[in-house]
């Protein structure tokens, strides 16, 4: 049995990612069946015969490599992409290929590249028919025989072009990866330097009796928050950065987002609001759906050149077959708007229309990302001359009970002289979280690192722990666990300036974590949360 002409199979686990490639694929011409499991993937094969099939590395029930390894024992003639997001070093590739693959490709994959890729293993897949043709027309058609294997020599000069091309798609998007490693990096170091910011302007604020001051603080402080939301961004673009889904007052969100809207898009467009009063709040990450609005705002701006009006509204719908409801949040502008073909492929990764080097194409798919990882979704509705509406659909909070604001420190109880034990090995942080500790009452012990905390554990009494998540030697999950193994009831404190801290699921009972940078009255209400629950 041949595999039938132009037909793919696309296996891979994650249903967007499938749904993705199927999409690119089908609108380049080819046929093209899913499996979402290497067992589905197996019985594909043995039913359909497709020419090509693009196979993640990555699968729930088998690898990869192992089906490449069965497609080309029992079918050589079938070729085989294989794409992967996660195993992208040239060991993986070397790996991937060994298995039998003809081609490797690390994801996400720009939709022409794929395109490019799928047509160049085609353009093998004819030329291994047409030598195969050759074979059995030996006799009859020994006179086109070198016609034939020249056509065949350039078809493969061609791919190994095409492979060349992929090859330095690799390196931009391990560049790209590293870049992100790095900003996570500068991130984390800011959050300590910010921490040390607040720390100080906090004490300065309490401290000092003169008004003007606590007034220049209060600015200081209000700049270095501004710093704290730059942050977030950084961190989110270098995906890092965890979402946290609560409830979100919606409509407060955006009219308290109007100056930062202002001074994003400029004076020359105008912002208005129509806020649905019943949309109540919403399940979100506030930062990251301040960041969407913000990046919605600032493509409606793009699209108008500059000038129109830009309308942020907000609406309650129901969900279709429950009794729940969706908050409907919308970003319109009355720009030109876009044809159906911009249209449907608007939230495909890496699509953008605006000329090279002026857009990366990422935009609406982060947006489109984000509702989706809220438990969402987005869409767009737009028509030539008629502008363009983008809306994000987030469920609407139930039930929930309304976040209790922190006391001005002042009015959080203090310290009745227990002793913390402060482990930072940040010398300004360290400095200035002594002195606050000191300011609220408590006595202090302050370590440096791991080792300097388990003798400290070990000789004195400590009542609490205030722990640094990331630093050199022993970690802060690492400090954690042989400080519990020593005092199972102590109480732990996690002050982290970092985004990924997945580590700390593996800490019995320490889980309480501070984001740096934090204002002192966090600080202080936490410590007596621990403090009493421990009584």
């Amino acid at each position: 049995m041949s595999p039938q002409p132009r037909l793919v199979l696309n296996v891979d686990d994650t249903e967007a990612v499938r749904y993705a490639k199927t999409r690119t694929l089908q609108r380049a011409g080819y046929e093209v069946i899913e499996a979402g499991t290497g067992a589905d993937a197996l019985r594909l094969v043995d039913e359909r015969e497709p020419s090509v099939v693009l196979l993640d590395v990555k699968l729930p029930d088998y690898s990869g490599i192992e089906i490449c390894r069965i497609i080309k024992r029992d079918r050589p003639w079938i070729l085989v992409l294989q794409v992967s997001a996660s195993f992208v070093a040239s060991a993986d590739k070397a790996r991937g290929l060994d298995s039998g693959a003809d081609s490797y490709m690390a994801q996400p994959a720009e939709p022409e590249e794929l395109v490019a890729a799928v047509r160049a293993l085609f353009r093998l897949h004819d030329a291994e028919n047409a030598l195969r043709r050759l074979n059995d027309e030996l006799e009859q058609r020994v006179a086109d025989r070198t016609r034939e294997l020249a056509d065949s020599n350039a078809r493969l000069q061609a791919e190994i072009l095409e492979r060349a091309k992929a090859e330095a798609a690799l390196v931009q998007s391990q560049k790209m990866e590293a870049v992100g490693q790095l900003t996570g990096g500068i991130a984390h170091d800011f959050n300590n330097l910010l921490a040390a910011v607040v720390g100080g302007l906090s004490l300065i604020q309490r401290r000092s009796k003169e008004q003007p001051i606590v007034e220049l603080a209060g600015h200081a402080m209000h700049a270095a928050q501004r710093g704290v939301k730059l942050i977030s961004q950084l961190l989110a673009f270098s995906r890092t950065q965890e979402l946290e889904a609560k409830p979100v007052d919606v409509n407060g969100l955006i009219l308290g987002m109007q100056n930062l809207l202002v001074q994003s898009i400029g004076p020359t467009v105008a912002i208005s609001t129509d806020l649905d009063p019943q949309a109540g709040h919403v399940l979100a990450d506030a930062n990251q759906l301040e960041l969407a609005l913000v990046n919605l705002a600032i493509n409606a701006r793009d699209a108008m050149a500059g000038n129109g009006r830009i309308t942020l509204s907000t609406k309650v719908e129901p969900q279709p077959g429950s009794a729940l409801k969706w908050i409907v949040v919308a970003v319109e502008d009355d720009g030109p708007g876009m044809p159906d073909a911009v249209r449907e492929r608007a939230f495909d990764p890496f699509f953008t229309t605006k000329p090279a080097g002026q857009g990366t194409g990422l935009g609406l798919s982060q947006v489109y990302g984000v509702a989706r990882q809220l438990g969402g979704r987005a869409t767009i509705e737009s028509q030539e001359g008629r502008g363009t509406k983008v809306m994000i659909l987030l469920p609407q909070a139930q039930d929930f009970e309304a976040p209790i604001l922190a006391a001005p420190l002042k009015d959080v109880p203090g310290g009745n002289g227990e002793t913390v034990l402060l482990i930072e090995d940040d010398d300004d942080v360290r400095r200035v979280l002594s002195d606050a500790l000191v300011e609220l009452g408590y006595q202090i012990a302050v370590a440096e690192n791991g080792v300097e905390a388990i003798a400290i554990v070990e000789g004195s009494p400590v009542d609490v722990v205030v722990l640094d998540y990331v630093m050199p030697g022993m970690t802060g999950a690492e400090t954690a666990k042989r400080l519990k193994a020593i005092r199972p009831d102590l109480p732990i404190v996690f002050a982290s300036g970092h985004a990924d801290t997945r580590a700390l699921a593996d800490v019995p009972g320490a889980h309480r974590l501070l984001r740096k940078p934090f204002a002192f009255d966090e600080l202080a209400q936490r410590l007596r949360e621990e403090l009493t629950r421990g009584a």
